[in-house]
């Protein structure tokens, strides 16, 4: 599986974005997905996950409520959807994909996910 992250860019605070993440290969289904933000001199930084089905979710305290994740496995696709952006949610937004077995609410860490896409940007500006 390949994983291809795209929707950053830049936007004001109190807007709003939407990530897409593209994962090749046959069993996407499988995967536990999530989303992780990078600043310059700080540690990864969990954002969210989901579950295989879709109907599990769960998130950083400091974006719940104002972001969502979600998952076509038709499409291949893992959405973040991103509300009420503030200056501190600027970031590299990385998707990523843990096959280890671990249901999505214990893989609050970098750790836990085996495959990782390219980042994309978020600027949110004042």
């Amino acid at each position: 599986v390949q994983l291809q992250a795209s929707g950053g860019g830049l936007v004001q605070t109190g807007g709003s974005l939407r990530l897409s993440c593209a994962a090749s290969g046959r069993t996407f289904s499988a995967y536990v997905m999530g989303w992780f933000r990078h600043t310059p001199g700080k540690e990864h930084e969990f954002v969210a996950t989901i579950s295989q089905s879709g109907a599990g979710t769960d998130y950083a305290d400091s974006v719940k409520g104002r972001f969502t994740i979600s998952r076509d496995n038709a499409k291949n696709e893992v959405y973040l959807q991103m509300t009420s952006l503030k200056l501190e949610d600027t970031a590299v937004y990385y998707c990523a994909a843990s096959y280890s077995g671990s249901p999505y609410y214990a893989l609050r860490r970098i750790g836990g996910f085996d495959l990782w896409g390219r980042g994309t940007l978020v600027t949110v500006s004042s």
